[in-house]
């Protein structure tokens, strides 16, 4: 995610509005990442869910909407997940992601991507992912 006041987008591009941005979780150091990690932020400053503006609320609704339905169809995880947690950044942020088949049952729902087992790809395999992750958004 892109941190308020410090420049462009940090993370790889999936869609875009006037209100919004979708990006990816971008790949760690080893050059590797989890598929299927999205976060929808509004454009604006905005600290917390409640303090968003009701055609930014209607526009995230929107967007989370497709990005589960993208990250099915592209992916067919066993679930998508969706979470507004807000504690590392002060800047509204929803994440939206996926629980690939053979997660084990003991793997908390909030920490499949950090699963040992979990599917990795390449940052290149990620920006392609985005591509069409970005194709079934309206």
């Amino acid at each position: 995610m892109s941190q308020p006041g410090t420049g462009p987008l940090a993370t790889p591009l999936v869609w875009a509005s006037e209100l919004l941005v979708v990006s990816h979780r971008a790949a760690d150091v080893t050059g590797t990442g989890f598929p299927g990690y999205l976060f929808v932020e509004t454009r604006r400053h905005a600290p917390t869910l409640d303090t968003l503006e009701p055609p930014e609320v209607g526009a995230v609704a929107q967007a989370v909407w497709q990005a589960s339905r993208a990250l099915r169809a592209e992916l067919a995880p066993e679930f998508v997940f969706s979470a507004i947690v807000g504690r590392g950044v002060a800047h509204f942020h929803q994440h939206v992601f996926a629980r690939h088949p053979g997660t084990p049952a003991h793997i908390s729902w909030m920490d499949s991507h950090d699963w040992a087992g979990a599917p990795r790809v390449t940052a290149q395999e990620i920006d392609e992912l985005c591509d069409r992750l970005g194709r079934h958004f309206r």
